[in-house]
């Protein structure tokens, strides 16, 4: 009997020890907001809210850029005051607490002038396939997410090949790729954030091979800018 109790306590221990790894029931400390608070403030409120490192974008003058997500959604951390020793921190899954205020930039909304402290806990999102919502409204709340799209169509991105360097083909190796693709007949730009996926990234790698008139999988951070411009972080050609 006590060896049985022994077994199911140990087994208890664990499976609460799994739930905290994974993001168990995210359940946020006093003060913070749920996603669905922080979607309903209003633009230049302070936001408190408790989420997950997803994938970090940049770090310059002690500000780091940062993707972050929780079970109900997602938030993008532009130059949160961070030092250099706590940037390396910020591993994937990492649970932190940011203090901040809500602001939009061409439709994509963000928290600036943030603040940030390492929490116990850790998860990491499975990409959501966001492919069906391309060209309806309800895309939009999936902003930020780890998401993905597929079977969608190469397209020439404006010059005659399959990608250009920058929105507008001005930039060189190492700048922004830009290139389009389709699906039902609709056209959408999809970036690779050189400051995110740079030049050695295998995603960067990939998309410099495409050719017009292949079929992709895509996965990446469902960024805005005058309209939905994702930051790819990986493709897969079928």
């Amino acid at each position: 009997m006590k060896k049985c109790f022994i077994a199911t306590l140990a087994l208890t221990l664990a499976l609460a020890l799994t739930g905290c790894g994974n993001g168990g029931t995210d359940e946020k400390s006093e003060g913070v907001m749920t996603y669905a608070e922080y979607d309903a403030a209003a633009l230049d409120t302070q936001v408190v809210i408790e989420a997950y490192v997803q994938a970090k974008q940049s770090w310059w003058e002690n500000q780091a850029t940062v993707y972050a997500q929780d079970k109900d959604g997602a938030y993008f951390l532009y130059n949160m005051a961070c030092s250099e020793e706590d940037y390396a921190k910020l591993t994937t899954g990492t649970k932190i607490k940011v203090t901040g205020y809500k602001a939009e930039w061409s439709g994509e909304v963000e928290i600036i002038d943030a603040t940030f402290e390492i929490m116990d806990g850790n998860y990491v999102a499975s990409a959501t396939d966001v492919t069906s919502l391309l060209g309806t409204d309800d895309l939009i709340k999936h902003q930020n997410q780890f998401v993905s799209f597929k079977g969608m169509t190469v397209e020439d991105a404006g010059n005659g090949t399959a990608f250009m360097y920058n929105w507008d083909g001005s930039g060189e190796e190492g700048s922004d790729l830009y290139f389009n693709v389709s699906l039902n007949g609709n056209t959408y730009t999809f970036t690779v954030e050189s400051y995110l996926c740079g030049a050695d990234t295998d995603v960067y790698k990939a998309v410099k091979a495409l050719e017009i008139g292949q079929t992709v999988d895509m996965e990446g951070f469902l960024y805005w800018y005058n309209g939905v411009n994702p930051h790819i972080t990986s493709v897969t050609v079928k």
